[in-house]
């Protein structure tokens, strides 16, 4: 489980009920149903005009990813391609097929199996590098639907304000109704903000910033494989993919170098 969502989610509910029991203040009142049904129903109805079904119901599953703590290792990454770069360079091109098969990351492996069958290098990279446009055209999307409830819920939060505002001026005449109507208005709007910045628009972003992470290691093994099959030194291979990170990532990919190297001593 990724602690930094699980984190941020404790922490935002208990500021808001905090917030709310301040002076004597009470839960009870901050919760209606109608401005639920308006300002949740409306959005999700809105949001569900606006994408086919299937794409939809794949969207509202994709938040489970924000949970999910995938490891994402530039450095193992970048030894593995080294691994193979040694391998390469001992037994030929066609020893990759067998190393290929201890790897997990079918990206990876696809790029070694074209490798293996002599794909000419420039179309190497053009099948995978067009793999990563469709890969990140997917997560666009997906980040795109939560973009679109971050934009509807403070709409849809809007038009309940309307619905309450209208009620109240069509009860004028009954001083009762003046306190509920006025709930639903004000209420709406509390939860269309709720629902955007505090769910919707962290988990768009929550998501870009894991797919920014995997298309940079794809990038890497692209470059790291294309080195290897124009027989580059595996030195000169690691420092080309070192480039490719920020200079901590560098830094700790240096010292568990030099801690393996003291280990093998």
């Amino acid at each position: 489980m990724d602690l930094a969502t699980i984190g941020g989610l404790i922490a935002g509910v208990f500021f808001i009920v905090a917030a709310i029991l301040q002076d004597k203040g009470n839960l009870a009142d901050f919760g209606q149903l109608a401005s639920v049904m308006i300002t949740f129903g409306g959005t999700f109805s809105a949001t569900l005009i606006s994408f086919p079904l299937a794409d939809f119901i794949n969207s509202v599953k994709s938040v489970t990813l924000i949970f999910r703590n995938k490891q994402l290792n530039e450095g193992e990454i970048i030894r593995k391609i080294i691994e193979l770069s040694n391998i390469a360079r001992k037994e030929g091109l066609l020893a990759l097929e067998e190393a290929a098969e201890s790897i997990d990351d079918e990206f990876m492996k696809k790029g070694i199996l074209l490798i293996v069958d002599g794909t000419d290098p420039e179309l190497v990279r053009n099948i995978l590098e067009t793999e990563i446009i469709f890969v990140e055209g997917r997560h666009k999307y997906v980040q795109g639907f939560w973009n679109k409830v971050g934009e509807y819920g403070p709409a849809w939060g809007m038009i309940g304000t309307l619905i309450g505002l209208i009620k109240m001026l069509q009860n004028m005449n009954d001083p009762s109704t003046i306190g509920p109507s006025m709930s639903v208005a004000l209420l709406t709007t509390l939860y269309g903000s709720v629902l955007a910045n505090f769910l919707a628009l962290p988990i768009a972003n929550k998501m870009k910033v894991i797919s920014e992470a995997e298309i940079l290691l794809k990038e890497v093994a692209i470059e790291g494989l294309l080195s290897i099959q124009a027989g580059e030194n595996p030195r000169v291979i690691e420092e080309k993919l070192k480039a490719f990170l920020a200079p901590r990532l560098r830094d700790e990919i240096s010292e568990d170098d030099a801690q393996e190297g003291e280990n093998n001593a």
